[in-house]
């Protein structure tokens, strides 16, 4: 099994005009479509989403269809597939995936605390999240 970082998945994902990028797009393609087992574990799923969000400007929709192309290769392997998709389908819900995949990924926990109250515990609240998201007070 291979291991993927996370500018492999960037230059299969996101096209670039320059000929390095080009050449490294067509070898993050051979590589994801060959049918080798690969994995990719949930830190570069979230450094994955912060890239399009972040460097490229993708909006959540964009960034869906990438996330949810990935879960969908029969050949990747995703650490914590439940989590990630969990967080997939909170940013469809207007959630900060970050936040999301944490949040996904303490669900074993009995609450998780936050500062965050506006745009994520009161939303979490809301929507009813298990383990509870509470803000911590003084």
């Amino acid at each position: 099994m291979i291991a993927l970082d996370t500018n492999v998945l960037a230059r299969y994902y996101v096209t670039s005009s320059d000929a390095p990028s080009q050449k490294q797009s067509l070898q993050a393609k051979k590589l994801l479509e060959s049918g080798k087992r690969l994995f990719v574990s949930k830190t570069v799923v979230l450094e994955l989403e912060w890239v399009l969000r972040g460097y490229y400007k993708s909006e959540p929709p964009e960034v869906l269809v990438v996330l949810r192309h990935l879960l969908a290769m029969p050949n990747v392997e995703v650490e914590d597939r439940l989590a990630v998709e969990m967080a997939c389908n909170a940013l469809e819900d207007g959630f900060d995936f970050a936040d999301a995949l944490h949040h996904a990924s303490s669900r074993h926990c009995s609450s998780m605390a936050t500062f965050d109250d506006k745009k994520f515990a009161r939303k979490a609240s809301a929507k009813g999240w298990k383990p509870a998201v509470k803000v911590v007070s003084a």
